[in-house]
């Protein structure tokens, strides 16, 4: 019984092995342009016209991915809170703060070539801070959670470094209040174009 014990710990040590050698870590650095959709319900009280915009940006951003098998990948993406202008219909009535950390599990096409494209879903967690909109008076709900999409592409440099291409589409909604009270409900959804570069290990 013993033998059968030790044979099978040896191969559960081999295999690891096997795995840890074969699913690196991967760490991006992106410049991002996000692009929000920017769609919003009426404003209640307001006018049937206006809509709720929030302001274009290209932010840095850092990500982490690691890969289970050559194709498949989770990838944790992060970056610093960042500060965009709130508008209604055109006209800026503030400022408001988001911090978008988003998972993903990706699928990667061809891991072995110079090119390797991946798409990957996951989940888009935003929370909302430092409104500041109409005095005071107006704020977005604090939290959004939805769905992301991505797709990209990977051109290995040499063993370790590669330039990376990546697009990614995440549903981030909130409810704009003002005095406590809902009186419409923005669609930021952005589309999120990256460029950035690599490094595996």
């Amino acid at each position: 019984m013993s033998k059968h014990v030790a044979a099978v710990a040896a191969l559960v040590l081999i295999s690891g092995g096997a795995t840890a050698q074969e699913t690196p870590w991967q760490v991006r650095v992106r410049a991002v342009h996000l692009d929000p959709a920017s769609k919003s319900d009426p404003v209640a009280g307001v006018g049937a016209a206006d809509r709720i915009s929030v302001s274009s940006k290209t932010i840095p951003e850092l990500d982490v991915s690691y890969f289970f098998t050559k194709n498949i990948a989770a990838e944790l993406v992060l970056t610093y809170p960042q500060k965009h202008d709130v508008a209604l219909d055109g006209a800026k009535i503030g400022t408001v703060k988001h911090l978008p950390p988003t998972l993903l599990v990706q699928y990667h096409f061809l891991p072995d070539a110079t090119v390797r494209p991946y798409v990957g879903a996951g989940v888009n967690y935003t929370t909302f801070s430092g409104n500041k909109m109409l005095n005071g008076a107006a704020s977005l709900e604090h939290d959004s959670i939805g769905l992301a999409l991505q797709a990209g592409a990977d051109v290995a440099l040499d063993k370790n470094w590669s330039l990376n291409f990546d697009v990614k589409k995440a549903q981030i909604r909130s409810d704009v209040l003002i005095g406590g009270a809902k009186v419409s409900r923005v669609k930021i959804d952005p589309l999120m174009l990256a460029v950035g570069v690599g490094y595996r290990f």
